[in-house]
């Protein structure tokens, strides 16, 4: 993976058509304590200069089409992608337009981005807890006009195990979604005991891989980062409560 001060560039043999990119805290106007680059207009930031920051973004990236911003809901609806202004409440997009950005916000939540390997079709998935555990991965590869092991995905940056302290009513979500018993023992790795009672530390990487492995994509990349862990780099609700918002895209050139 490639980083600079402004942002991610994915490592992932995605086809050369297909660009994907993932801002940082770097590099905007946003004053503290959303410094800098925040790209949220639902957490109290000055919306001008939100606004300057999405404008940045879409200069930087050389976007002609407005990127399909969403009201964020902890849900599983997947959306088409459309380049008319509106902001769409949904967990992720879609799109098989060129030009047309599919985009999500994250400050913990795992960005999970898809194409599928002709560079024809691509997807992003804001996924919290929640919507991994409600099956938004399956809505979002059923979007796609391709069979799962022709799709494959990036996990973008999100908060990691030893900072996701979590409850039994995780866990038990799930473990009631597993799809087979590979796919609970996968899950089950992927918890491990925290100090409190009936409390563990999820691997959201982990749980996302077994998800996306149960429902047929092998090809998964990226999940080296840690949101709350690096504050210089990323925002982190469960660090900060009061912060801004990165942004994950991924569109056809």
């Amino acid at each position: 993976m490639t980083s600079s001060p402004d942002g991610i560039t994915p490592d992932w043999p995605a086809p050369a058509n297909v660009r994907a990119f993932i801002t940082t805290r770097a590099g905007g106007v946003s004053p503290s304590p959303y410094a800098s680059n925040n790209v949220g207009l639902h957490v109290g930031d000055d919306p001008l200069l939100v606004e300057k920051n999405r404008a940045q973004l879409c200069t930087q990236l050389g976007l002609e089409k407005t990127p399909q911003w969403l009201e964020q809901v902890h849900g599983v609806s997947v959306v088409d992608a459309a380049a008319d202004g509106l902001v769409r409440t949904a967990d992720g997009s879609y799109s098989n337009q060129r030009g047309q950005a599919c985009l999500v916000m994250t400050a913990d939540c795992l960005p999970i981005l898809l194409c599928d390997k002709q560079g024809t079709q691509v997807a992003a998935l804001h996924c919290g807890w929640r919507s991994l555990a409600k099956g938004i991965c399956a809505i979002g590869i059923q979007k796609f006009n391709a069979a799962p092991q022709d799709i494959m995905a990036y996990l973008g940056p999100a908060i990691s195990q030893p900072n996701f302290e979590v409850g039994i009513d995780v866990l038990e979500a799930f473990f009631n979604t597993a799809r087979n018993p590979l796919h609970a023992e996968q899950i089950a790795a992927a918890f491990s005991p925290a100090h409190r009672p009936l409390h563990f530390f999820a691997d959201i990487y982990a749980l996302a891989r077994a998800e996306l492995t149960a429902l047929g994509v092998s090809d998964v990349y990226g999940g080296g980062y840690c949101t709350y862990a690096d504050s210089a780099r990323f925002y982190s609700y469960r660090r900060d409560k009061t912060t801004g918002r990165m942004a994950s895209l991924v569109w056809v050139e």
